[in-house]
């Protein structure tokens, strides 16, 4: 299953484990259980600290646990872990194997702290980029503590379980059997919701942090350049943000981001976090900005977190980003994650055979449907305007495809459901005015951002779409406090444009610390 290149890398990698390790297989007669044989046979035939046995005895077939002779570690793939799980299923080999954790000291203290038994089931599809970030954080978590046990399945593998609990959504987690939580989750998040005190406990740490030059509020590529920039001027450079990576964490494939030819979203998040931490930079991720406090002439600006916490700055950069537009129709919040999704790549192969709908016509919701037309029963794309306004290469594409429909001048006007799961959508025909209903189980939202700046509104200048006023150096209507990104005016919203926009807003609020500090 693995080409050449692919078990060279594997094997220098296992060279780090210093324990031994068994793999357990629980198999039976079916094509994926002699799939799955085959590689943990590739995987052991690479170390001789790895044992292959296919005695087990789990439920989940085909599935195997990583467990060291002897041990008390529970971590199982019930799944083949290819794709993007492939990362995860190195890192575990790892970590069962005794490699150690990039993970700081006092995470893994407070990991092996916690008490009581705690029992995730993570499901995840092999085209999520969001699900690694889960399903490495509970493996390590299981690794570390021998009251945690995970089991990570492959949702499109187990359709039986996916229909049953009605998972529509990617990542899933269950713990004791009872719904923790959907979509990216990392370590430190997973560990603040059971461990509630640990938000309070970082809120207050936070707060007793002294003044900072420079802070950054937002933590995608325009955040991460302008903390680049700030600190490599040796000045105090602070950067909260909700998560690290912002929107860039939800984008598949990234063909444009001049020097680099190809990678994927998380990627180049992990890239922009590690290209950060080499410098003085103090980063405080999970803090979502709640208020803002402008200081007058002379006095420091100061931001206010939902999680309680609060720092202080003389100069601000924004660069919160921005998050899908929704529809805002009925219905729309009450199916989220139960049929309403808005990522193709992660959630589309729980969609397998079902038929789907794809709101916008603009590149993403071409390209979403291209891509569900792949797996799904029947698309059908509807789009505002009169027109698709997606590239012409692109609309080609999805007129050769045999199970898709195009409506064009329909307005989405309700999410229709049984109570537990969608059934269909309400649109409009503009032209007619005539209702009509069409019968699915899947809608993917794709009509574009929405800039993050609720939290902004009353104490900066900003446009009726709510985007940031920026002048040509990145200034806001606030001495002091500038902006970056795609939650400004500045137009294009490409990575690319918001990297250089931070450079820029950085180097602006240097220019204005050093004129506003200077002595008359």
């Amino acid at each position: 299953m693995l080409d050449a290149n692919l078990k060279a890398q594997l094997k220098s990698y296992l060279e780090r484990v210093t324990q031994p390790i068994e793999i357990v297989a629980s198999l039976d007669d079916g094509a994926k259980s002699r799939e799955m044989h085959d590689l943990l046979k590739e995987i052991a035939s690479l170390s001789s600290q790895i044992t292959l046995l296919d005695n087990g005895t789990d439920a989940r077939k085909p599935s195997f646990s990583l467990n060291r002779p002897g041990g008390d570690i529970s971590l199982r793939f019930a799944g083949i872990p290819m794709g993007h799980e492939f990362t995860s299923l190195v890192l575990a080999l790892l970590q069962v194997g005794g490699h150690p954790s990039k993970a700081s000291a006092e995470v893994i203290e407070q990991i092996r702290s916690l008490k009581g038994e705690f029992n995730f089931e993570t499901y995840f599809s092999l085209s999520c980029q969001n699900c690694p970030d889960v399903v490495q954080a509970l493996n390590l978590m299981a690794v570390l503590n021998p009251n945690i046990r995970h089991v990570a399945i492959d949702g499109a593998l187990f359709q039986d379980e996916v229909t049953e609990r009605q998972v529509m959504a990617v990542p899933s987690v269950y713990l004791n059997g009872v719904n923790f939580g959907q979509g990216r989750m990392g370590l430190e998040e997973i560990l603040g919701k059971l461990d509630t005190s640990a938000i309070e406990r970082q809120a207050e740490k936070i707060s007793a942090k002294d003044a900072f030059d420079v802070l950054v509020i937002g933590g995608g590529p325009a955040g991460a350049a302008a903390a680049i920039y700030a600190a490599r001027k040796g000045i105090r450079t602070g950067v909260a943000a909700e998560r690290f990576g912002g929107q860039v964490l939800d984008t598949m494939a990234i063909e444009n981001f001049i020097s680099v030819q190809e990678t994927e979203g998380p990627k180049l998040a992990t890239a922009l976090e590690e290209h950060v931490k080499q410098y003085d930079v103090d980063i405080m991720n999970l803090q979502r900005a709640d208020q803002l406090i402008p200081g007058k002439a002379g006095e420091l600006h100061e931001v206010k977190f939902a999680s309680g916490a609060s720092l202080k700055a003389k100069t601000l950069i924004l660069a919160t980003g921005a998050r899908w537009r929704e529809m805002n129709v009925p219905g729309e919040q009450e199916y989220r994650s139960r049929g309403v999704a808005y990522c193709p790549h992660c959630d589309g192969p729980l969609f397998k055979g079902k038929r789907v709908a794809v709101i916008g016509g603009g590149n993403s919701g071409v390209e979403a449907a291209i891509d569900l037309a792949g797996i799904v029963a029947h698309v059908t794309l509807l789009e505002f305007d009169t027109k698709l306004r997606a590239d012409a290469v692109l609309q080609r594409k999805l007129n050769s495809l045999p199970n898709v429909t195009v409506i064009t001048n329909a307005q989405t006007t309700e999410v229709t459901g049984d109570g537990q799961k969608v059934n269909g959508l309400r649109y409009k025909e503009r032209q007619s005015g005539e209702v009509r209903d069409i019968a699915l189980e899947g809608i993917f939202v794709q009509i574009g951002l929405l800039p993050n700046t609720d939290w902004l509104k009353g104490t900066i200048e900003l446009t009726p779409r709510g985007e940031i006023v920026v002048d040509a150096r990145g200034e806001t209507s606030i001495p002091g406090i500038f902006a970056a990104g795609d939650v400004t005016t500045v137009p294009y919203k490409q990575i690319v444009i918001a990297v250089g926009e931070g450079a820029k807003a950085s180097l602006s609020a240097f220019d204005h610390l050093i004129r506003t500090s200077a002595p008359d």
